[in-house]
């Protein structure tokens, strides 16, 4: 061909005789394309192996069986299964409600803690002159009146209201009580100790079980103002601290426990009566050290009531 050397119009071929690839020579004077997108690499190999592939299925497998078995059920009972689901779509996944002692509440009742202390202070007026602190027998009860009429004032019906000053005059009341029983039970020690008390069986039976009872009430009413801050506290919630006294309501099953459950004057009443009789803690635990000290200090006072007054009723018991 006319202007063409033999080497330009003989195509290259290969070492074998076939034609060879054709290289491309980058042009040296070529102007590099600004938008020209550069060469990504390839994208790694994302198939999943076999193995999971089949785990995949055989999961699928047993979802389906297992929704199968479920509508045939549903279906025995005459139910739709898309109906259930809709009705039961808010319960499957919401929490358990919170039991009442750990949430706030409307508080208690007054009317129980009242009665009692009212009881309380009409035994006052039983105990002998000699075993009373506080002199004429009806100045205590008197005291004690005008305390509670203060406190119901406060909270007429529930005790739902925190008033430091309120507080103040509930462990006045408290404290008056104690102190009068006390005196009486380390008067009534000495008496019988010194053989100047107890000739009448029937009389000291009598003021033994008086004082053993203001016991009972006066370390309910401890319970009560204390644990976890005070009824008013428990009611609010306030630092939602940690009970000082385990009631078994508090690790019972829920089913077994009232969702409205919380601990009341009734059930401090009934844990001080346990401890005074069996002289150690029952079904309700206590928690915090204040409380293994004032249940441990009952069951002494307990004890000491009981075995000196029924020990010296049974000797001047008459015989024959």
């Amino acid at each position: 061909m006319p202007g063409i050397s033999d080497n330009e119009a003989r195509p290259a071929t290969s070492a074998n005789g076939g034609p060879a690839a054709s290289i491309a020579v980058p042009d040296q004077n070529a102007v590099p394309d600004q938008n020209a997108v550069p060469d990504q690499a390839a994208p790694p190999d994302l198939a999943a192996s076999p193995e999971v592939v089949e785990g995949i299925k055989s999961l699928h497998g047993r979802l389906d069986e297992l929704q199968h078995l479920v509508g045939q059920r549903l279906a025995a009972e005459g139910i739709q299964a898309g109906e259930w689901l809709h009705e039961h779509a808010g319960s499957v996944h919401s929490l358990p409600a919170l039991p009442a002692w750990r949430r706030s509440t409307r508080g208690e009742l007054r009317w129980p803690v009242t009665v009692t202390l009212c009881g309380v202070a009409a035994l006052q007026t039983f105990v002998p002159d000699k075993l009373q602190l506080v002199k004429p027998s009806w100045a205590l009860p008197t005291a004690m009146g005008a305390l509670m009429i203060v406190l119901i004032s406060a909270n007429p019906q529930r005790i739902d209201r925190q008033s430091s000053l309120m507080r103040s005059v509930s462990l006045i009341l408290g404290a008056l009580l104690t102190l009068a029983n006390g005196w009486s039970v380390g008067r009534l020690a000495v008496d019988i100790t010194q053989g100047r008390q107890g000739q009448d069986a029937g009389q000291l039976l009598v003021t033994g079980a008086l004082i053993w009872i203001t016991n009972v009430s006066v370390f309910a009413l401890w319970y009560w103002e204390f644990d976890r801050g005070g009824p008013a506290a428990r009611a609010l919630n306030i630092g939602n601290r940690l009970p000082d006294f385990q009631f078994p309501q508090m690790v019972s099953p829920p089913e077994m426990v009232s969702k409205d459950w919380e601990p009341i004057f009734v059930d401090y009443l009934y844990l001080a009566f346990t401890n005074a009789t069996a002289f150690s803690p029952t079904d309700v635990m206590p928690m915090s050290r204040w409380a293994k000290g004032a249940m441990t200090l009952q069951s002494v006072i307990s004890i000491i009531t009981l075995a000196l007054v029924i020990s010296r009723a049974v000797n001047i018991f008459p015989s024959g």
